[in-house]
């Protein structure tokens, strides 16, 4: 086999790798907005379709796989604010879909917190890469609802994702509190009034 073909077939490898990695990552992101970042690997293994032993190949550690499901949920949200934008009815209706999204990224975001009390820093960077990368995206969404005359302009991206941030603490304790509900009271007081 020369240099080329070993190449070529490692290629599907990798790419299934990665898309194992990806099945993972969704599965234990559902589990934790379900059932919190302490969940058993167990259910994560059961909903992804695979053994433990393949989470611990990927992520040896709870942080590891808590740390890899927070940075995918922001890569999840940023992408889905433009791709929202395009398909949904109006900007306002794409910017309540992606606060549904910001709020599952928050409960998982909170159990990470929790999860990394140790490590100040390391959290202290996540959360400002967060900042770096959803701020921008919420304030596309925020602005073509603004254009559309559907919202009010007087609030920002940062101030929403704060306030929404603020209603989400304590959603993953509390099973009688519903922070959905207020986050979609609070999008719906936005509108502009007629």
């Amino acid at each position: 086999m020369s240099d080329n073909d070993e190449g070529t077939a490692a290629r599907p490898r990798r790419a299934d790798a990665r898309r194992n990695q990806q099945v993972l990552l969704d599965a234990a992101a559902a589990v934790f907005v379900a059932s919190g970042v302490e969940a058993p690997v167990r259910d994560i293994a059961a909903k992804a379709g695979v053994g433990m032993g393949t989470i611990y190949r990927h992520f040896p550690t709870r942080a590891d796989l808590i740390i890899a499901v927070y940075r995918h949920q922001v890569e999840a949200c940023a992408e889905a604010g433009p791709a929202l934008l395009e398909s949904s009815a109006t900007p306002h209706a794409a910017l309540a879909q992606w606060i549904d999204l910001f709020v599952d990224f928050l409960v998982t975001k909170h159990g990470l917190a929790a999860a990394l009390q140790s490590d100040e820093a390391g959290f202290d960077a996540l959360h400002a890469s967060f900042l770096d990368r959803l701020v921008p995206v919420c304030t596309e969404l925020l602005d073509a609802a603004a254009e559309a005359g559907e919202i009010r302009s007087d609030l920002t991206a940062y101030q929403l994702m704060r306030g929404v941030g603020n209603l989400c603490i304590g959603a993953d304790t509390d099973p009688r509190y519903d922070a959905r509900r207020l986050v979609a009271l609070l999008i719906a007081g936005l509108r502009q009034p007629n």
